[in-house]
């Protein structure tokens, strides 16, 4: 029997390689508006909120009647670089091997879900997957909504649930949920600002985070 019945994952900087491509969306969406150009290091801290407390952030001096023409122009952009993102080296094999454990899987994402249904369509990882819940769908992260709708749908308890993102948002989430949480650092925010939220642990590449699930989940 799994120590965790129920494994939530991040979505973009989790499993697939899609930090650069979002940062660069952001900065030129900004660019195209007459904004400046935000830095790297903001721009990847808004990865894995929802549109209305991430634009807050990037661009606190934008009027949020003009957050349609942003987002318009940031869709023009990531649509472009989308098919050439890439799930991270390995994932597909190591979900596999987890659901094949008995595992329930899950996401928890700050896409939309007219996104995610894209990128499970893309990636080809539908089957894996129980639930899912976005950030249009109710709170955004880090507030544990999303996090309490999945446990709900499939029936899991906080205690027997993990929570694995490569943001503090989704850290946080997870603590606010009362549920324990891995880290990866190889995805938006680095691994000091990971650590700061106090994780179960963290992990630095992909071959890591399967092997610390098959010895710890």
């Amino acid at each position: 029997m799994p120590r965790y019945r129920l494994l939530v994952f991040d979505w973009d900087g989790t499993l697939i390689d899609s930090a650069a491509a979002i940062v660069e969306s952001l900065q030129s969406a900004c660019v195209d508006i007459g904004l400046e150009r935000p830095e790297d290091a903001r721009a990847r801290h808004i990865i894995g909120l929802g549109l209305r407390d991430a634009l807050q952030y990037l661009v606190p001096e934008l009027d949020e009647r003009d957050y349609g023409r942003l987002v318009e122009r940031y869709r023009v952009h990531f649509l472009v670089k989308d098919p050439e993102t890439r799930l991270f080296a390995g994932i597909e094999a190591g979900l596999t091997a987890l659901r094949e454990s008995g595992h329930l899987l899950a996401i928890a994402t700050g896409k939309s879900r007219r996104g995610l249904e894209r990128a499970l369509d893309q990636t080809g990882l539908r089957m894996h997957f129980t639930a899912s819940r976005c950030a249009d769908e109710g709170y955004s992260k880090p507030h544990p909504g999303m996090l309490q709708a999945v446990m709900e749908e499939v029936c899991a308890g906080a205690e027997e649930t993990l929570m694995i993102g490569d943001t503090t948002h989704d850290l946080q989430m997870a603590a606010s949920a009362g549920v324990r949480s891995l880290a990866v650092s190889y995805g938006a925010h680095s691994r000091d600002a990971l650590a700061a939220a106090r994780p179960g642990a963290c992990v630095d590449s992909v071959d890591e985070l399967f092997r610390w699930l098959a010895a710890n989940a």
